[in-house]
């Protein structure tokens, strides 16, 4: 029998479940239908399992250190089957509790694959009709929406010419469950999951080389934070080398060993490691959906959305990963939060990209909002640019963590912020104050104004707005 609803949500990640919580406050009939576990990337693939590694990276390095605060430890060691326990813990305790909000908000969920139908005797709608094959061996389930929000989320992208074995090449998901440090490391790709994961595995005593095809690792960053995030790295003992094309049909691998050729500025260079993980990026999650049913536009392997998220079929939305952008789960939330509003009430929700944070995780953390400097120009600002370090701020000095900066940029003919970039402890704590800042249309002069607590690192960001207009007091 089919059973109807007012909509259902293809895809339980983040974008999915905070769809259907928000659906069910307004009072739509809503179910959820999930492939594997609630939760999705980010709970069970991603910011959740990779950040208990780099908690025990951070307390292991903490330890190691921890002589120079007067604490003296001997015989330290890391113990990964520990952390793979805890890890699993983590992510049960926060599984269950996405598990307790569909129950609480009484939205029905389905385990299976679900498949979009094309005009049947359900619905003469494309799509209209949602079959889904259960993970139980069950029955199909024919569910019959008024509205669909596609949460599929994304996968990692593969190299072409070099196959994921989980043993020896290795994608962000499968890093999760490897189940011994090797020696030495080679990673593909410097953006986010790639330097994340240089970090994190330097600090457990691997030995770590990363190839980045572009100019600069962290390219998505104002190049500031790129050449101080190389400095850092380099000085920890992390190779890197940009301008690097890996050349595929060179890799050989083995038990023991990966190697591989790359061009670098003109000149093959041969690179080996124990393991290697690419990191290049991700493409949607759309195979066996049933786009070809409906008039649904894909594009690179994400889907086509106008601004409320609909697709071409207006009666399907699409959020999250799988629609492309900005990959994060605050984005998907947001996005997740419009789309409903729009299928419930017909409010045109517009998220603000130029005001979504981004955060880096590795050692020294990365922070960020708005415009980089080089697009700020591009765009033919005039910039003032204010910049402090944290060694100039006493709490930092406190923590013994006084590498990095805060750099604020403003338009110097209306005084409004464009961007801010941070490097240095806890900056991914610290840039909720710059997405407030951005939210409530601040000036450098008004976050100057605001009254910082002494000693904290948020002085950082106060330090930082004053030297806009050259009037920083420490330094």
């Amino acid at each position: 029998m089919a059973r109807e609803y007012d909509l259902v949500v293809i895809g339980g990640g983040t974008g999915g479940y905070v769809a259907a919580i928000r659906a069910a406050q307004l009072g739509l009939k809503t179910a959820v239908v999930e492939k594997e576990n609630l939760g999705g990337t980010c709970l069970h693939k991603g910011c959740i399992p990779t950040k208990t590694f780099l908690r025990s990276a951070e307390m292991f390095r903490e330890a190691k250190n921890a002589s120079q605060f007067g604490v003296e430890i001997s015989n330290i060691h890391f113990n990964l089957q520990q952390l793979h326990d805890r890890k699993r813990k983590v992510v049960e305790q926060l599984h269950q509790g996405i598990k307790g909000l569909m129950k609480k908000g009484k939205i029905d969920c389905y385990y299976g694959t679900a498949r979009l139908l094309g005009p049947s005797i359900f619905s003469p709608m494309a799509g209209g009709t949602v079959s889904v094959e259960m993970n139980d061996g069950s029955e199909n389930e024919m569910l019959l929406p008024k509205h669909i929000i596609l949460a599929t989320g994304a996968k990692p992208r593969p190299f072409q010419g070099i196959e994921f074995d989980g043993k020896s090449v290795l994608n962000s998901d499968q890093m999760l469950e490897i189940e011994h440090l090797p020696k030495s490391f080679l990673i593909v790709g410097g953006g986010v999951i790639g330097i994340e994961w240089a970090s994190c595995l330097n600090d457990f005593g691997v030995d770590v080389t990363v190839l980045e095809y572009g100019e600069r690792i962290l390219p998505q960053e104002d190049v500031s934070i790129s050449r101080e995030m190389t400095k850092q790295l380099e000085k920890r003992g992390i190779k890197i080398v940009t301008n690097a094309e890996v050349l595929p049909s060179t890799i050989e691998r083995n038990e023991k060993a990966v190697k591989l050729k790359a061009k670098v500025n003109g000149e093959e260079k041969q690179y080996e490691g124990e393991k290697m993980l690419i990191s290049i990026g991700r493409m949607g999650n759309i195979d066996n959906l049933g786009i070809e049913n409906t008039e649904i536009e894909i594009e690179s392997s994400f889907i086509k959305v106008n601004d409320v998220y609909q697709t071409k079929e207006k009666h399907i939305y699409a959020i999250g990963d799988c629609i492309g952008g900005a990959q994060l789960a605050h984005v998907a939330t947001s996005e997740a939060l419009a789309a409903v509003e729009h299928i419930a009430n017909g409010k045109k929700k517009t998220v603000n990209y130029r005001n979504i944070p981004r955060c880096v995780y590795s050692f020294p953390e990365v922070a960020s909002i708005g415009l980089t400097e080089e697009e700020a120009k591009s765009m033919d600002y005039d910039v003032k640019i204010g910049t402090f370090p944290f060694k100039g701020i006493g709490k930092a000095v406190v923590h013994g963590e006084t590498e990095g900066f805060v750099k604020i940029i403003a338009d110097s003919q209306t005084d409004d912020l464009l961007g801010v970039h941070m490097i240095g402890p806890q900056v991914t704590n610290l840039i909720s104050e710059a997405s407030l800042a951005f939210l409530l249309d601040a000036t450098p002069w008004e976050m100057g104004e605001t009254i910082h607590p002494h000693p904290s690192l948020s002085e950082v960001l106060y330090e930082a707005a004053l030297a806009v207009d050259g009037k920083a007091i420490h330094f």
